[in-house]
């Protein structure tokens, strides 16, 4: 098959293009840089230069494509606005051309209160980022004109080496700064995760055969306390494990006081999909986060 990948020099896309590649797929990574189209053409993929605003370049790398995984998406919190638009126009833009082709897309795992979430919950999105929740109806709506589209849903963590940018990275860091390792309330309120490898390797079975519709989730961890989290933190790195108000942390705080455990029940049974990596907990304590 042949795949065009977004964010294929991204943090999942790093680990889905080897994967793809080792599965027999012919890749074609979208780069925005030297840098971005360095790192794509390293792990044997073709590359194709633009970026999410590039309309006209989207629709040339999904027109010749078989199929599409989009993972790019504009992490500048200061223009979260502008962001979504640009990535509603990409979305509309690459599944015009792609007929009864497949369109795999990143989103994220919901919350349900008091409950894990299911791949049967409505993704709701709050506050700036709400129309996230529109793009990913968007994308389940072309199934109606024939696209194979599916939805993978990320959870809160997506852990492993080389992690720099991702919610851990930043709680570590934060709690350098600060000098704590720290939770918000008693800290019982639990995370969703999983492996990057493991994201990955779902990312690609979507492509190949999830059916249209369909909403996936690459839950490893169905629910990680972030007391625990803390308490794994503070011991590698020598610092007090404490409880904070939310506001200390920033916007992290706000998304930490959230109880949003996750399962994917549901996708396992249809795919068959079975992660294989180290756990949340595991991966910290192999200091990769140190």
């Amino acid at each position: 098959m042949r795949v065009f990948v977004t964010g294929a020099s991204g943090w999942i896309g790093r680990a889905l293009v080897p994967e793809l590649l080792e599965a027999g797929h012919e890749v074609t990574g979208l780069a925005r840089s030297d840098e971005a189209a360095a790192v794509v053409a390293a792990t044997g993929a073709g590359v194709l230069r633009g970026d999410l605003t590039d309309l006209d370049v989207l629709r040339t790398g999904a027109d010749g494509a078989d199929g599409v995984v989009h993972l790019a998406f504009g992490h500048d919190f200061s223009r979260v606005d502008a962001a979504i638009r640009t990535d509603a126009a990409a979305v509309a833009a690459m599944t015009a051309v792609l007929g009864g082709k497949a369109f795999v897309a990143a989103s994220g795992t919901p919350m349900v209160p008091g409950r894990p979430a299911t791949e049967a919950d409505d993704a709701v999105f709050a506050g700036p980022v709400a129309g996230r929740a529109d793009i990913a109806r968007a994308v389940l709506e072309t199934a109606e004109r024939g696209v194979r589209a599916s939805l993978v849903r990320l959870p809160r963590s997506v852990h492993g080496e080389g992690d720099a940018h991702g919610l851990i990275a930043r709680l570590v860091a934060l709690g350098r700064e600060q000098g704590i390792a720290a939770h918000v309330g008693d800290g019982t309120q639990r995370w969703p995760a999983v492996h990057v490898l493991d994201a990955a390797h779902l990312f690609r079975l979507a492509l190949e055969r999830a059916p249209a519709g369909a909403v996936l989730h690459a839950v490893g961890d169905e629910g990680v306390p972030i007391r625990d989290v803390a308490e794994v933190v503070g011991r590698r790195l020598g610092l007090p494990v404490t409880s904070v108000a939310a506001g200390q942390l920033g916007f992290l705080g706000g998304i930490l006081a959230l109880d949003q455990p996750a399962s994917a029940t549901t996708t396992r049974e249809l795919l068959g999909w079975r992660p294989t990596q180290p756990g949340l907990l595991d991966d910290l304590e192999k200091g990769y986060y140190d």
